[in-house]
């Protein structure tokens, strides 16, 4: 069984028992997160949602929140002398699916 699901402006496959990396959810480590917003799910037979399945849930745990590894963004511009350096962290949440409820 599994399900796709929107969170973060991004749509994720899971199975129960996966872990992922989502945009950053404000929520602390340890808590149960919901996902209402499901766009299909697959147990037997394929349901898909217009737009999303209704009374279909994904149940996670957040596992940790943290920073990924540091992007570097060079801006450079041939015969100006103009170069930039910029690098970003981008927060993250770890979650740990649960349960499917479709």
């Amino acid at each position: 069984m599994f399900a796709i699901f929107v969170t973060g402006g991004k749509q994720y496959k899971v199975a129960e028992g996966d872990v992922i990396f989502v945009e950053k959810l404000g929520v602390e480590e340890g808590e149960t997160v919901t996902f209402d917003t499901v766009l299909a799910v697959c147990d037997e037979t394929l349901t898909v949602g217009a737009p999303y399945v209704d009374g279909a849930k994904v149940v996670a745990n957040v596992v940790k929140n943290g920073k990924s590894k540091k992007i570097d963004v060079i801006k450079y511009k041939s015969k100006k002398n103009e170069k930039k350096k910029i690098g970003h962290r981008q927060w993250y949440t770890k979650i740990s699916i649960e349960k499917i409820e479709a």
